[in-house]
């Protein structure tokens, strides 16, 4: 019995010990197999037709404004427009107490009338006297004064004529007319008001709203910039040579119809260094008020083979300059420093440090180690499926068994 039960625990000592030689056996293979290459998501960088814009802050303001104002003194009669309705040029606004000035050109045309009166038997003694003056009937001083009786009767009727003028255009001013076509505003006066002529306060003010102008503020070093590179042939204008505009309006929606720039001052603002640059919208329902705050979105220029590359793979080194990661020879990662002149929407715009066929990585880059090797797949596409039996779970699962 003793000798028996000797040989089972001998037996089960000895499957015991092979099952650890097995499992140690299994784990040593394991260990040596090389792990895969991490894969990593890249963009192959190719250039493209891109076009530059810069977006400005401004406002809008009407291409015609006009304030009314009387030109004569009197008591406002009658108004006869309504606010905020639209007017024709020429259209009467306010009628001004005409009497008196009907009663001072009434008065112009009669002493006009007794200067023509005066004008007549003027000219038939100077005539007369001519053809005596001539036999010598008369003096030559009688003559002269005859000449001169005509002048100065002459020099009357023109004068009553101006008077006259002058009373009518005062007559014609009782009728305020909107100088301007296009939307009238609020009125300052009522009926029965006294008005003077060309006083400081508006009687109202009239829009034109069918264009309008938005006038932006631009740096002046970004106004040279884009001269610069104009000149140089990096950007290029349209056929037309002007730039157009896009405008955003305050609630963040696009205008739909497209401006024209019309000019850039002159004169650098000392205090903010920048410009100022006006373009012109049409405006046919509307929609652009004076005093509105828009965003102008003005087109700078075509750069024909431009690289961009989205803003996430794109990182910073101690020293501050822009860095990417690349897929270089061999399937390894490199560092790449680059350049960036600006930001085009959710891309940089790379100016150096890369060029046509480079491997942007933009996923991954985490895993992405300097001289590592990686296996690159399209950024985007879904990651390759694990072979069996490489998991860290499967393997477990195994020794489980």
């Amino acid at each position: 019995m003793r000798t028996h039960y000797r040989v089972k625990v001998t037996a089960l000592a000895g499957c015991l010990i092979g099952g650890l030689m097995l499992t140690g056996c299994g784990n040593k293979t394991k260990a040596a197999a090389p792990p895969p290459p991490a894969e990593v998501g890249i963009i192959v960088v190719a250039p493209q037709r891109v076009t530059l814009t810069s977006e400005l802050s401004g406002r809008t303001s009407p291409q015609m404004i006009a304030e009314v104002r009387p030109q004569v003194n009197g008591i406002i009669q009658k108004r006869v427009f309504t606010e905020g309705s639209d007017v024709k040029a020429g259209q009467v606004l306010y009628q001004i107490d005409p009497a008196t000035y009907q009663a001072a050109y009434a008065s112009a045309r009669a002493v006009q009338s007794r200067a023509e009166a005066n004008l007549i038997p003027a000219r038939l003694k100077a005539g007369r006297y001519k053809d005596l003056v001539a036999i010598k009937a008369v003096s030559q001083q009688d003559y002269d004064d005859a000449y001169a009786s005509l002048k100065q009767a002459e020099a009357d009727v023109a004068s009553t004529q101006a008077a006259v003028q002058t009373a009518q255009i005062n007559l014609t001013y009782t009728r305020v007319t909107a100088p301007i076509s296009g939307r009238i505003g609020r009125s300052t006066v009522t009926n029965g008001a006294l008005v003077t002529a060309s006083q400081p306060a508006a009687l109202a003010t009239i829009q034109q709203l069918s264009s309008m102008y938005v006038d932006v503020t631009q740096s002046s070093a970004e106004l040279l910039r884009l001269k610069q590179n104009l000149a140089s042939g990096l950007l290029k204008t349209d056929r037309t040579g002007q730039a157009r505009v896009k405008l955003m309006l305050e609630d963040g929606s696009a205008y739909p119809l497209p401006g024209a720039l019309k000019f850039s001052e002159v004169t650098v603002d000392q205090s903010t260094g920048s410009v100022i640059l006006r373009a012109i919208f049409p405006n046919p329902k509307q929609t652009l008020l004076p005093g509105m705050f828009v965003r102008a979105i003005l087109e700078e220029g075509i750069n024909e083979n431009a690289i961009l590359v989205p803003q996430r793979g794109v990182t910073r080194n101690p020293k501050g300059d822009a860095m990417v990661m690349v897929v270089g020879a061999e399937e390894k990662v490199e560092p790449r420093v680059i350049t960036v002149a600006r930001t085009v929407g959710d891309n940089w715009l790379v100016s150096g440090g890369l060029k046509a066929g480079d491997r942007v990585i933009l996923e991954g880059i985490q895993k992405a180690r300097p001289g590592t090797p990686v296996k690159s797949v399209p950024f985007g596409s879904a990651p390759a499926a694990q072979p069996a039996g490489s998991s860290q779970p499967a393997a477990a699962a195994a020794g489980k068994k």
